[in-house]
């Protein structure tokens, strides 16, 4: 473990390799589970606010999903998340002619018609956040169903860090990206 600023992060976040395979997984991480999505307190009035956008890109059994249960659940444990399609995939998932799970949210970020990607949680994966009294952890979710993810990163030699950048800037800062960058430097050299 190392950290920066105030996170705490997994040596496996600079040894292990990830890029996602879509035409091997199907983006199975959007429907397998038991849960929707992870979000932030801040997320809410977010999605709340981008639905009556987003609901034009979204599949039928989705929007009534989204319409019985609202933009996101609040767990009995008291997390937030996602709302799922009759208990199996996120309500936000879209498929295309291949039955590959894409993100309605995202697709219409990429149309131009919202400016909020999608939830972080969403972004950053296969990284996964813990929230302390003092820290975040910063950690890999190891899942059998991203193998295919992780042979694809280690033939391409690409480190789950380098592959969830964008994620990390969103969520931590560009000066904080830039001191992972110091780190990982230094521990290749070790």
């Amino acid at each position: 473990m190392f950290q920066i600023d105030k996170t705490i992060l997994s040596e496996e976040l600079l040894e292990k390799a990830f890029v996602c395979d879509l035409n091997a997984c199907k983006g199975a991480c959007c429907v397998e589970g038991e849960a929707g999505a992870p979000l932030d307190e801040e997320e809410i009035g977010i999605l709340k606010s981008i639905y009556p956008k987003v609901k034009t890109f979204l599949r039928p059994e989705g929007i009534a999903a989204i319409e019985k249960q609202g933009t996101h659940i609040k767990t009995r444990q008291g997390y937030l998340e996602t709302p799922l399609v009759a208990g199996k995939e996120c309500a936000y998932v879209v498929f295309d002619e291949k039955q590959t799970a894409f993100c309605g949210i995202e697709r219409a970020y990429r149309d131009g018609v919202i400016d909020w990607p999608k939830p972080i949680s969403c972004h950053l994966y296969p990284v996964r956040l813990q929230q302390y009294s003092s820290f975040t952890a910063v950690n890999y979710h190891r899942w059998q169903i991203c193998d295919d993810a992780c042979k694809l990163g280690a033939s391409l030699g690409v480190p789950i860090y380098k592959f969830v950048k964008d994620a990390l800037i969103r969520k931590f800062g560009a000066g904080w990206y830039a001191k992972l960058e110091e780190v990982a430097s230094n521990y290749r050299k070790d």
